[in-house]
């Protein structure tokens, strides 16, 4: 694949860490030929929370972890493709040339909305057990019955403190709340394509079509298609970093 002079930038989703990418690394040595970040969002991993979560409060934490010298391709899952068209509006100092959004959640109930913000409200959940405290991250993040409780995505997951184990993301984030995608999209200056598995029941196709997008479809994947097929994600960017008129190796 051609990167096209671009530095990958993987944003992991809701409930998630930077670690979900681990599973990356051989793909990435051998298609990617260029560098690429992985970074905890907010309040998710090791990174610090935010006094209140909003998209563009998270972009801004994120572009502060980045060097501002490259210009960057982003794979976001999820609240991460959200963050990634955030960053790409050009107005947080960071460069960014193309956005592949994957499981992009784009409409919302109020009572999905309301759901969320009462998770947002509660206090940290924790237990005695680290099975049971892993078993809840990978509900949480995603990764039911994709991943074991010894990804390293489980480990920076979830902490001990006070002799009792706890997810290591801030509920508060949950209170981020709807994204205006129409006005995120109509910001954005550079190429984006927003994806979605096939039995992913977060969002359907025609969901994504009517923000004047044609979506692609993964067959056969779900909500984490990063997760179940890394190749047919990643290969979901070239076409965004093809030169006008080009072609596509890789």
């Amino acid at each position: 694949m051609t990167t096209d002079g671009h530095t990958l930038l993987l944003l992991h989703g809701m409930g998630g860490n930077a670690a979900v990418w681990s599973g990356w690394r051989p793909l990435l040595d051998e298609r990617w030929p260029g560098p690429w970040r992985a970074v905890d969002l907010p309040g998710h991993g090791a990174a610090p929370p935010l006094a209140r979560y909003t998209f563009d409060a998270l972009a801004a934490a994120v572009a502060a972890e980045l060097d501002p010298g490259p210009r960057y391709a982003v794979i976001g899952h999820s609240l991460g493709g959200v963050v990634g068209l955030a960053l790409a509006a050009g107005t947080h100092g960071v460069a960014v040339g193309a956005v592949v959004g994957v499981g992009v959640k784009v409409a919302w109930s109020a009572e999905e909305l309301t759901r969320a913000a009462a998770l947002a409200a509660r206090p940290a959940w924790s237990c005695d057990e680290r099975a049971e405290a892993a078993r809840r991250f990978l509900r949480v993040a995603g990764l039911e019955g994709l991943v074991d409780a010894d990804h390293p995505a489980v480990g920076a997951g979830i902490r001990k403190a006070g002799g009792r184990w706890r997810l290591a993301m801030d509920p508060a984030a949950y209170g981020v709340g709807a994204p205006d995608m129409a006005a995120l999209l109509a910001a954005c200056p550079v190429p984006v394509l927003l994806a979605r598995g096939a039995a992913d029941p977060m969002v359907d196709t025609a969901q994504l079509a009517a923000l004047g997008r044609p979506p692609a479809v993964l067959d056969d994947l779900g909500h984490s298609a990063h997760v179940e097929s890394p190749g047919r994600t990643l290969a979901l960017l070239a076409p965004l970093l093809a030169p006008p008129g080009g072609t596509v190796s890789g």
